[in-house]
């Protein structure tokens, strides 16, 4: 406790230092509008050194900005077992009562459940103000958790994803989770050293909420949706859009927007190909700007990308591939034959079918599968793994019960030696919770040289079940039903 109330006290004065050293940049920040909402990692991988050092940074970050509505918006929403509102968009007006609610933060310690913490995200984001939006992710990048859906459902509707990371983050995951431009957006730095990135990330998040930038803030290998910071409205005028691949000579596509649009998606766009964008206001009030981006979509990907193996047994595999594209996919054909020769057999499956239980194969055997996908435009592609089924594990030879005393059975049975690990029995008992439609299940591991035992507290008519165990699994059981002594 004592040394929780120096971290405290550690975080408290230099958030002061941080509070009167800063000064209000000449650049006019003020007229800056929108929302920011930091994500900040609250869990116990986080030391609490790294912890004060990532609340320093933030509040050193936002100072310059003037805050409240209409100006700039700062929320704090801490990641933790449970994601935790520290303080919503509409509660600080100031920088005084940011700056001091800032001070009063504590971590929550537990796990990194960050994909809950974006689920309250999206409600405080979402199918709100009109305005630009930015979600800084501050993390150590631990287990982060499955993050990838969410994050594009965010960029999809319009949000800002940056990501500052300690180094011993997951980058491919960071990746995946910013919006373009990677190197303006996406920052890995050593704790001692985050001060150094204050300045570009600040500047990042200036050309989202205080410029009248034309940007891209979701892309995939055929689509992109761009965002604009509002210039005129419904009543005061409109947008001419037009998009086209640099090295064309075709006429670009062309659109009219309504006054009150802040995004567009385009879609059916070529892998691969860089395009420009442009996009001009027209207003009977002023002349504006012509606004213009150049972005380049993201390689194609073609079903099977992806091949895996699990569930192998004496005479079975389970294949797995993706992605799964049943728009793109007719039928995916699975083809597999023992290594180096033998017969081989073939499935056909749906295109939104994405794994196959492969049976009736040879035990301890390696076999080459290939995942084939036949694409609707005709292009055919496919992928091949090695993957080796189990060794055939001896069954359980013999297994008998006999009645013992009141409410127990001996049990005995006979099985090869060979390899044994030793035994698996599990079986059913009455207990004063339990009756004898419903009863509970006990199990026990015996060692190898186990041949017998006695188990108590039947149910009536309860069954027993012997397995052996193989280091490489376990080989097929037994099981009986016990005619248990009646007291």
């Amino acid at each position: 406790m004592k040394d929780f109330f120096l971290l405290r006290v550690f975080v408290w004065a230099a958030l002061q230092r941080c509070y009167t050293q800063i000064t209000v940049p000449a650049t006019g920040l003020s007229g800056c509008e929108g929302d920011i909402l930091v994500l900040l990692d609250s869990s116990g991988s986080v030391a609490n050194y790294e912890y004060s050092q990532l609340l320093l940074f933030t509040a050193e970050l936002v100072h310059p900005f003037s805050i409240g509505r209409g100006r700039v918006r700062v929320g704090l929403i801490q990641v933790g077992t449970n994601p935790h509102l520290e303080f919503g968009l509409d509660v600080h007006d100031s920088q005084e009562s940011l700056q001091k609610a800032m001070q009063r933060v504590s971590q929550l310690q537990g796990d990194t459940n960050t994909k809950a913490a974006l689920g309250l995200a999206w409600e405080l984001l979402v199918n709100k103000e009109q305005v630009p939006k930015v979600l800084l992710w501050l993390t150590d990048g631990v287990q982060p958790g499955d993050v990838d859906e969410p994050m594009s459902e965010l960029k999809e509707q319009g949000v800002s994803v940056l990501a500052v990371s300690t180094v011993h983050a997951n980058y491919k995951v960071l990746q995946r989770a910013v919006t373009p431009p990677l190197e303006s957006h996406l920052y890995s730095v050593d704790i001692d050293d985050i001060d150094i990135i204050t300045h570009d990330l600040r500047e990042a998040i200036i050309k989202i909420i205080c410029a009248e930038l034309l940007r891209v803030v979701h892309l995939t290998s055929h689509s992109a949706v761009l965002q604009w910071h509002p210039v005129v409205d419904a009543d005061s005028g409109y947008y001419e859009f037009w998009y086209k691949p640099i090295r064309t000579t075709k006429p670009a596509v062309r659109r009219t927007l309504s006054g009150d649009s802040r995004k567009t998606e385009l879609t059916n766009l070529q892998p691969d190909t860089t395009y420009t964008a442009s996009l001009r206001p027209e207003s009977n009030h002023g002349l504006f700007n012509t606004l213009s981006v150049n972005f380049t979509t993201l390689p194609d990907v073609l079903s099977p990308a992806e091949v895996s193996v699990s569930g192998s047994g004496p005479g079975q595999i389970r294949v797995s591939w993706g992605p799964l594209q049943p728009a793109r996919v007719r039928k995916y054909i699975v083809e597999y034959g023992a290594i180096p020769s033998g017969p081989v057999g073939t499935v056909t499956l749906h295109s939104r079918q994405s794994s196959a239980l492969l049976s009736g194969l040879e035990p301890d055997t390696e076999y080459l599968v290939t995942v084939s996908a036949l694409h609707a435009d005709g292009k055919e592609r496919a992928m091949s793994v090695r993957a080796c089924t189990r060794e055939a594990l001896p069954p359980l030879a013999d297994l008998q019960l006999a009645p013992a005393e009141q409410q127990e059975v001996q049990v005995t049975w006979e099985a090869n030696q060979d390899g044994l690990k030793g035994f698996w029995v599990t079986w059913e008992r009455r207990n004063s919770r339990s009756t004898s439609s419903n009863p509970s299940t006990s199990s026990v591991y015996l060692p190898p040289s186990t041949r017998s035992t006695r188990l108590a507290r039947l149910a009536p008519s309860g069954r027993v079940c012997v397995s052996p165990i193989y280091s490489s699994g376990r080989g097929d059981g037994l099981c009986c039903t016990a005619n248990t002594l009646r007291g």
